[in-house]
């Protein structure tokens, strides 16, 4: 039954190894509750997960919450079930529960990529995983990540963005919306087509321990792994080394060398056999080949070439005014340029700055970031 499961998940002192010796030593949850107290200790369990099992403690609360997920929209997903992602099953201790929201199954029937890096993002960084994470979903892959701030949010929103399908992992329940200030991104990703995925029970607080846990299910649903910014101690190294584990493609976007949150994406290509990624290309073609073939268009002439990334990256879109123009050519999409900056570069009164700059941003040129301070938009 679906309530023995949701008990064991709730079970203190059961966690994804625990729950794994239970599973292989009886078979299924139901089976665990036939066991005696001399079973359970003989797999040398935490005495309060014992005594919760044999007394049944958990069973009434196991039935709320059933309930509560269905009320909230969700669906749980059992680790016997058939629509049980099986990439995820194939991990050495998957979750026996996953809690979700939204269309999740659309969104897991399609082949996954991870993009996960730094909460303390650069500019570069944050184009980089939205600029990514928009081209993959433009062609059909959802993209995983893991709702943080920084990077995560940025690889939600280049999803959003290309009218793709993205699946947030959370460290908390799928009722909890941790950080608050990404309620409207939740709101939008479910609003997509996508989904919101947690292994933690409702009401589940952000608590630190959780986000190992999270991270192991993000490498765990996706082919791959893409790092693009991560400082020498960064949980995204944790989720590259378990993809690596998990025997997923991990890729990394390399960063300036001084910069602390370059440390371990040059880290993973230099020292840990990470694929360097430029552009969406990149990760596709170390795919497999059925899914490269289908992504990647056939090879170019040089007569027929397309026009580089950055050649593509530095072209002025048409229609824009002599003083826009002038503006967009002095912005970059990488250093943030300042008002002071842009008026002695360009020549241009404060007004006609000013009127510039809101032309651009009403034709989502250009991004206002605080300080008032301009970048380009990818």
């Amino acid at each position: 039954m679906i309530r023995d499961w949701v008990e064991l998940n709730m079970t203190p002192g059961i966690g994804p190894r625990a729950a794994a010796k239970l599973l292989e030593r009886f078979g299924s949850a139901e089976a665990v509750y036939s066991a005696t107290r001399t079973e359970l200790e003989q797999l040398r369990l935490a005495p309060e997960a014992i005594d919760s099992i044999i007394a049944r403690a958990l069973r009434s609360t196991a039935d709320a919450e059933i309930a509560a997920v269905r009320k909230l929209g969700g669906d749980i997903l059992l680790l016997d079930d058939g629509v049980y992602p099986s990439s995820l099953r194939e991990i050495y201790d998957p979750p026996i529960v996953l809690y979700v929201k939204g269309a999740w199954a659309e969104c897991l029937d399609q082949p996954c990529i991870g993009v996960v890096g730094s909460r303390k993002c650069s500019t570069y960084g944050q184009n980089a995983a939205l600029m990514l994470a928009r081209d993959l979903a433009e062609r059909g892959l959802t993209v995983v990540s893991g709702f943080a701030r920084g990077i995560d949010a940025a690889a939600h929103r280049g999803a959003l963005e290309a009218g793709g399908r993205t699946v947030a992992v959370l460290g908390t329940g799928i009722d909890e919306v941790y950080p608050r200030d990404h309620k409207k991104l939740a709101e939008e990703i479910l609003a997509s087509g996508g989904a919101l995925v947690s292994q933690f029970p409702l009401g589940t607080p952000p608590v630190s321990e959780n986000f190992p846990y999270r991270n192991r299910i993000i490498s765990g649903l996706s082919l791959g792994i893409v790092v693009v910014e991560a400082a020498e101690n960064s949980g995204s190294l944790i989720t590259a080394r378990l993809a690596i584990e998990q025997n997923r493609e991990v890729f990394a976007v390399p960063g300036n060398i001084t910069s602390r949150n370059s440390f371990g994406t040059n880290y993973l290509i230099k020292g840990a056999g990470a694929k360097l990624v430029q552009q969406w290309q990149d990760i596709a073609a170390e795919m497999p080949p059925q899914l490269a073939a289908r992504l990647l268009p056939p090879t170019f002439t040089e007569t027929s070439a397309q026009p580089s990334l950055a050649d593509r990256l530095a072209l002025a879109p048409e229609g824009l005014s002599q003083s826009e123009t002038s503006v967009f050519r002095w912005l970059s999409h990488d250093n943030p340029a300042h008002v002071d900056w842009l008026i002695e570069k360009s020549k241009l009164t404060i007004s006609d700055l000013t009127a510039a700059l809101l032309a651009l941003e009403m034709r989502k040129l250009v991004r206002a970031l605080p300080g008032r301070c301009f970048v380009r938009k990818i």
